[in-house]
């Protein structure tokens, strides 16, 4: 069993940044591909990025690319997602999620493990 705790989710205005942690308790986090979603009040899951389990491959999200950034450290369990340049758009609970796979995946149904989700509040 894994657990994942998110934290540094808040209110920030447009154009402001905000990083995401997540911390696993796996002992074997380093086997472990992580991802990040998101869901708007109304909206669906959706993909955000997601992180391979040595951190050398990542994938975004067309409405994150170039604005989010996904990374790790494998010796302190914990996942992180740097977002910049935030819209109000971006508003939502943000889940990070796991699974024991050398692949990336991008699809919420291929994960095993979530958290409980932090709250990211852009005003414009």
């Amino acid at each position: 069993q894994v657990q994942l705790v998110e934290s540094g989710g808040g209110l920030v205005q447009a154009g402001g940044s905000l990083r995401l942690s997540c911390a696993a308790s796996a002992r074997t986090f380093s086997t472990y591909a992580m991802g990040w979603f998101r869901q708007a009040p109304g909206k669906e899951r959706e993909f955000v990025a997601a992180i391979s389990r040595g951190g050398s491959r990542q994938s975004y999200a067309d409405s994150v690319s170039g604005r989010f950034t996904i990374s790790r450290d494998n010796a302190k369990n914990t996942v992180y997602l740097q977002m910049n340049s935030l819209k109000p758009e971006d508003t939502a609970v943000y889940y990070c999620a796991a699974r024991n796979i050398a692949a990336v995946p991008t699809t919420g149904s291929a994960y095993d493990y979530w958290g409980q989700g932090t709250q990211v509040t852009v005003s414009s």
